[in-house]
């Protein structure tokens, strides 16, 4: 026997895993700018010859 389609309970899984991926792709682009402001910055010291 075929299963009953539940269209309303599958979009909503959709649109669920779609803003949780979106969500994670945002946190993920966010991420590596914060670390680079963040990191120190190496002291240039000329070389020594």
């Amino acid at each position: 026997m075929a299963r009953t389609p539940n269209y309303n309970f599958e979009r909503q899984e959709r649109e669920r895993l779609k803003k949780l991926k979106n969500a994670e792709r945002a946190q993920a682009k966010l991420k590596p700018a914060v670390e680079e402001s963040e990191a120190p910055v190496p002291d240039k010291t000329p070389e020594q010859d």
